[in-house]
């Protein structure tokens, strides 16, 4: 396969079939989704079935338990994946609404226009339900998408591409609106992302490799990040019960997502109470602890604990590791974050109004929360139906990435004979 000529093609193909998305209506749109939502609960099995061959290979590479982990379609992974498509279906349709319309002096009125990227190109590892979530995204806002998964997926995503394509052809929209690229070459990566001509922007779904690569050779805008270092900080003034059980679920809930609890802060005068308590949980799932000196001192005797060095605040593990530090209070704690956060995802836990406003205001991160785990940081969970990546850039788009990131605006001008004198 030649595969510049082949990229090509696709891109010229998704430019076509993007015109005739941003003219459909919101009716079409949602026929499309629907139909592709009941063809996977009909197919769950060839799914499970193609899912199994690139879990096969996946194994007898070696890959990650990470990596295997998110390539792995289970269930309950099926039923989120149609339960997204759903929840897309029932979302007002952000394409074509007019806002701000102000009058000028002039007699004019001028407002602004929501309207499609154009042609979105999604590069992705593992994880097969996103070619399913970025399809339905991209249908639903009017944009077409040329889709490069990993070659680790490559039979559960052709799989999911012929049923996309069958719900496309049922609601009459072009079966190129959502493209994916069917060679597991990795020229075709660097062909996507210097086709500015075809495409409009690009987001990259996978590890800091495969991003800084596209930083360094992309020719397309892009929508990113590089990693996810989440913390929690726990303030002197938690609810010890909420933290233990928030700290828990945001490092053991899922080890390989972008969402999860790298390293965990504690204020020093509570760190006594619910440090010891929180070791006997992580111990259940044979976390290591990688702590700093007064962490270490106070958890004395746990079997995996390891005196963290510098490097543990820039690390995100993506296993059963976790990097502690006991801070003196919560100024200690937002310099850390702000020094060391990826800017991605990061939680205060305290009953203290004042301290959890302040945390709100001054961590720059995408997504900032209290009492509440890391874990939630997600488009299906923040209820977009679903995401297309999670952005901790500042332009144009920054956490979650639903409908509206994947939209621009326009100026739009109603005048009544107006003249500029």
């Amino acid at each position: 396969m030649d595969i510049k000529s082949y990229m090509e093609q696709v891109g010229r193909q998704a430019r076509v079939a993007s015109r005739a998305m941003a003219r459909a209506d919101s009716a079409t749109r949602n026929r499309a989704l629907t139909l592709i939502a009941a063809a996977i609960v009909r197919d769950a099995d060839l799914l499970r079935a193609a899912n199994r061959l690139d879990l096969a290979a996946a194994e007898a590479a070696g890959l990650a338990p990470a990596m295997l982990d998110r390539l792995t379609l289970s269930d309950a992974a099926i039923a989120t994946m149609v339960e997204g498509l759903q929840q897309i279906v029932t979302l007002a349709d952000p394409i074509g609404e007019i806002s701000n319309m102000k009058f000028r002096p002039s007699g004019i009125q001028v407002g602004q226009m929501r309207v499609p990227l154009g042609v979105i190109g999604i590069i992705y590892e593992a994880r097969p339900n996103v070619t399913v979530d970025a399809a339905g995204l991209c249908i639903k806002s009017g944009n077409a998408t040329i889709l490069r998964g990993g070659s680790e997926a490559i039979h559960c995503n052709r799989a999911l591409a012929k049923l996309v394509e069958e719900g496309l052809a049922g609601a009459g929209l072009p079966a190129h609106a959502v493209q994916v690229v069917d060679t597991t070459d990795r020229a075709a990566v660097g062909a996507l992302i210097t086709m500015p001509q075809y495409v409009d922007v690009i987001v990259p779904r996978g590890g800091k490799g495969l991003i800084a690569r596209l930083i360094e050779e992309s020719t397309v805008p892009m929508i990113k990040h590089l990693d996810g270092i989440c913390h929690v900080y726990i303030d002197a003034k938690a609810d010890v019960g909420k933290a233990s059980a928030i700290a828990f679920n945001a490092k053991c809930h899922r080890y390989g997502t972008c969402n999860t609890m790298e390293t965990l802060l504690v204020a020093r005068s509570i760190a006594p109470s619910v440090l010891p308590e929180l070791a006997k949980l992580y111990l259940t799932k044979e976390v290591e602890l990688r702590a700093d000196p007064e962490a270490l001192a106070l958890l004395a005797g746990y079997p995996h604990l390891v005196a963290a060095t510098d490097e543990d605040w820039q690390t995100e593990y993506l296993a059963a590791i976790l990097s502690i530090k006991i801070v003196d209070g919560l100024d200690e704690a937002i310099d850390h974050i702000n020094t060391y956060s990826s800017h991605h995802t990061d939680a205060i836990i305290t009953e203290d109004y004042s301290a959890a406003l302040r945390f709100l205001r001054e961590v720059d991160s995408a997504s900032v929360m209290v009492n509440a785990s890391t874990r939630f940081a997600d488009g299906f969970e923040y209820g977009l139906g679903a995401e297309i990546g999670i952005s901790n850039d500042k332009l144009h788009a920054r956490g979650p990435v639903g409908l509206d990131g994947l939209t621009s605006l326009k100026y739009v001008v109603f005048g009544h004979g107006e003249v500029r004198q």
